[in-house]
């Protein structure tokens, strides 16, 4: 064993955080095999922050070898997860470190999204350097700022589980002549709905990068009546559309309290818990309305997609990626050449261990980890709205085109462009 005898009287804690992901088991397999090798004691501790921040230490396993040698090919979480932050009050925090230190922990790793990354960040902040911290980027919302455009682990596997399903779901739409919405995961950022779109050839995908900072219903829904509209004049009663589910984000609490039905609720991080929004079936039913207005029926079906995706078998490209991420945060942890790094986010870049420092990842403004956005100017995203069906600006200047638009939506060419035109940036001359 390589530095046996200088770390076996040290001990490293693994916990898991936020929502699964596929690949995690993987990180924890890797982590647990390199630390015991360099002889550490390894503790799993389970329930992510829950326990800890009670100060509770009874909720762990101690992990050797043989537990997680095979694991790593299945999903879910043998650690389990929760969304506890210890970092709401400073006595949780406190309670958090005290249980770690008690637990005899020197060294911990920490598997998360950006939630789960603030939080180590502040406890290795805290604890003043007795307890050395690495975390491992886990989200398939692909949404932490990692350089060189690597993927978060998990959001592969979860876009590729997920292509197959809008494949599917893109089958029946044809053969029963309705429209899907399916609203995808990814709170802050659009990747994962536009991945899937732009992999599966959807009808459509819509983002809440490409909204303004305040969007409403009616914008949202704008953007989708013009594109049902515009298939329509092609002879298709039928598409899929992926929706973001962060765009409900974006709407004013006002508004989506004035929406019947809508409730309104908070995780331990502030953040509004978007499976109670519904906004699937907000677009649904404002959408029927509309056609309804019109004197026509249009079938739709909204469909929630995510849950199916997070506990997933990581795909070969997750199950190496993670390998590599759970063996380099043991080197992070452990190697001289990283003692001058407190603690850090684990990347591997290149095939390279690349440790970014937790401060380096925060936004100064909020004080909380950065998010990494879509972005809507670069040559990818064009390319995936080049393959949708959408309203775009040469069908209103094309005076043919926009009056076969404005024929089947009902309405003048002067209407049509009056009410869709802001969305492509047309000006009547």
């Amino acid at each position: 064993m390589s530095n046996g005898s200088k770390n076996r009287s040290s001990t490293m804690g693994i916990l898991v955080g936020g929502g699964p992901a596929p690949g995690i088991n993987g990180v924890i397999s890797a982590a647990t095999i390199e630390a015991r090798e360099r002889g550490l004691k390894v503790i799993g501790i389970y329930d992510g922050y829950k326990w800890l921040e009670q100060g509770i230490t009874d909720y762990i396993k101690e992990l050797y070898i043989p537990d997680v040698s095979r694991i790593h090919f299945t999903g879910g979480s043998i650690l389990r997860t929760s969304r506890a932050n210890p970092t709401k009050s400073d006595k949780k925090l406190e309670y958090c470190i005290s249980a770690l230190k008690k637990l005899g922990i020197n060294y911990l790793v920490t598997i998360g999204g950006d939630d789960t990354a603030f939080s180590a960040s502040q406890i290795a902040k805290k604890a003043k350097g007795e307890i050395r911290v690495a975390h491992v980027p886990k989200t398939i919302d692909n949404d932490l700022p990692l350089p060189s455009n690597l993927p978060t682990f998990g959001y592969q596997t979860a876009r590729h589980v997920g292509v197959n399903l809008v494949h599917n779901l893109m089958e029946d739409s044809k053969t029963s002549n309705r429209w899907y919405v399916i609203v995808s995961m990814g709170r802050k950022a659009g990747h994962l709905a536009l991945g899937m779109a732009k992999a599966a050839g959807a009808t459509l995908a819509m983002i809440a990068e490409e909204f303004p900072p305040k969007a409403t219903v009616k914008e949202v829904c704008d953007q989708l009546e013009a594109a049902i509209i515009k298939r329509k004049t092609m002879g298709r009663d039928d598409g899929v559309v992926l929706v973001a589910e962060g765009i409900a984000e974006k709407f004013t609490e006002d508004e989506l309290k004035s929406i019947p039905g809508v409730i309104i609720d908070y995780d331990e991080y502030g953040n509004i818990r978007l499976a109670e929004v519904e906004l699937g079936k907000i677009i649904k039913l404002e959408i029927e309305r509309r056609f309804a207005e019109r004197g026509e029926k249009i079938s739709l079906v909204e469909i929630n997609l995510g849950y199916e995706l997070r506990c997933a078998p990581p795909i070969p490209f997750d199950c190496e990626y993670v390998r590599d991420l759970g063996f380099s945060a043991v080197r992070f942890l452990l190697d001289e050449q990283y003692r001058d790094i407190p603690n850090a986010l684990i990347c591997v870049d290149s095939g390279k261990l690349l440790p970014i420092q937790f401060d380096d990842l925060l936004d100064p403004e909020t004080g909380k980890t950065r998010v990494r956005y879509v972005d809507v100017n670069t040559d990818s995203y064009q390319v995936a709205q080049q393959y949708m069906i959408r309203l775009k600006k040469a069908d209103l200047e094309d005076p043919e085109q926009c009056a076969l638009l404005a024929r089947t939506a009902k309405m003048t060419p002067d209407a049509f462009r009056a009410k869709f035109g802001y969305m492509v940036g047309y000006k009547a001359k």
